[in-house]
């Protein structure tokens, strides 16, 4: 493999914010197939809908007992509250999803601010009739200013509950709010549904014996609004971009099918696409290899095994093989990897972990990354892809054990039967 100076500049050319359904997402899209070009190769682009909402009116304000606006965002696809807005006792609820916490048998007429939202906490509030929510983000110290504060998608199995109006506000604002023992807001909110234009970036290497049988690649290259994205994903991107050029030049006996994924951080809105898309193509793939945040200096190498105990023992064999440090973890890698898998498809998510660097967040930035830390993933990848795309029989078999279709059923927030 290259050095990993072509990674990190190609790193440098996407760091800025990438969101899906935006220009810029467009225009990081344009560097990949200019770079799928410069190595020889044709790439595509395959556009699909991203739901989202064009915002009128959002606000939070304290009327007792004291009064003050509070800077917010609205969450997308949350609904509307009336117009002109509403009034609503405001409840912290730190152990939001505990039934013996909120024990009321209505919320109607509060505004609950939790910790953090998941799907088990939305259904509550949406039961008991929640007149809206309320996160907060970043750190008490933060800048009174939020830099990390936009506007998140409800999600799709949130969204087939119900609609709550959310607003999401900054960890210092939330601090005050109880240190201070508000009691009653005053909250806007108006917005309209509407879809945007994402895509994902195609690029395909056809298999020198067995070009039926697929390997799918991935790695997303959209980013959240805030920063420049640099470690989640330009350096996922960059490292799928180096394995394409090195793929180019070695091609393997199976088909492998790169996808460099769009909207991702929207709820992988990217690789569902492209398998909805290609339903047809399922039964032939193979193997899925995801890159999500490679590349820091610091920290360990991490794999995450989707799959069975033959996929550990695989993992795990050839990285002691090739001297390869990593940890393996054998769960659902929250990453594009995670829809193939679900399709049966055993997957291996490549990644590299630290405390010193930061995501979803302003200063997801360039600096704790490395030439030799990209280099080093790219090695490994290439190595391990090889084997299985090579291999005269595949190392392990399509389907999921049933610990592991557990965990998928309940990553994808599927009720049990």
């Amino acid at each position: 493999m290259e050095s990993g100076n072509y990674q990190m500049s190609l790193v440098e050319k996407l760091s800025f914010s990438r969101y899906g359904g935006t220009e810029d997402e467009l225009r990081a899209a344009n560097i990949l197939l200019e770079e799928i070009a410069a190595a020889g190769g044709k790439g595509e682009l395959m556009d699909f809908s991203v739901p989202a909402s064009d915002v009128d009116e959002s606000s939070v304000s304290v009327l007792s007992p004291f009064t003050r606006d509070i800077e917010c965002v609205p969450y997308w696809l949350s609904g509307s509250l009336p117009q002109g807005g509403a009034e609503l006792k405001f409840l912290y609820a730190p152990r939001g999803v505990e039934e013996d916490y909120l024990d009321v048998e209505s919320l109607e007429g509060y505004a609950v601010m939790l910790n953090g939202l998941t799907f088990d906490s939305y259904k509550l509030l949406f039961e008991k009739k929640a007149g809206a929510f309320i996160t907060f983000s970043g750190k008490w110290y933060d800048e009174e200013s939020p830099l990390d504060m936009y506007s998140r998608t409800i999600r799709p199995k949130m969204q087939e509950v119900g609609r709550i109006p959310g607003f999401a506000i900054s960890s210092r604002d939330a601090t005050e709010l109880v240190r201070q023992k508000a009691d009653l807001l005053r909250l806007t909110l108006t917005q309209r549904d509407v879809e945007h234009t994402s895509r994902d970036v195609l690029a395909l290497v056809p298999g020198t014996c067995s070009p039926d049988e697929v390997i799918v690649l991935t790695a997303h290259y959209d980013s959240v609004p805030v920063g420049t994205g640099s470690w989640d994903n330009a350096t996922g991107a960059s490292n799928l971009m180096a394995l394409y050029r090195y793929f180019v030049e070695h091609p393997a006996r199976r088909t492998l099918q790169f996808i460099w994924c769009g909207s991702e951080e929207q709820g992988l809105l990217g690789s569902k696409a492209w398998i909805e898309k290609h339903e047809e193509l399922i039964p032939q793939i193979k193997f899925c290899f995801n890159f999500d945040m490679c590349g820091t200096v610091l920290g360990p190498n991490e794999i995450y095994v989707t799959g069975g105990d033959d996929l550990m023992d695989f993992a795990r064999q050839y990285a002691r093989e090739v001297g390869w440090s990593a940890n393996l973890v054998q769960k659902v890698h929250s990453s594009d990897s995670a829809p193939f898998a679900d399709r049966d498809i055993p997957a291996l998510g490549i990644t590299r972990r630290t405390l010193t660097a930061d995501i979803h967040v302003h200063n997801d930035l360039l600096y704790p990354l490395s030439a030799d830390s990209m280099a080093d993933i790219a090695d490994f990848s290439a190595g391990i892809i090889s084997r299985v795309a090579n291999a005269k029989f595949l190392p392990v078999k399509t389907g999921m054990p049933d610990d592991m279709r557990e965990k998928l059923d309940k990553y994808f927030q599927r009720d049990k039967k």
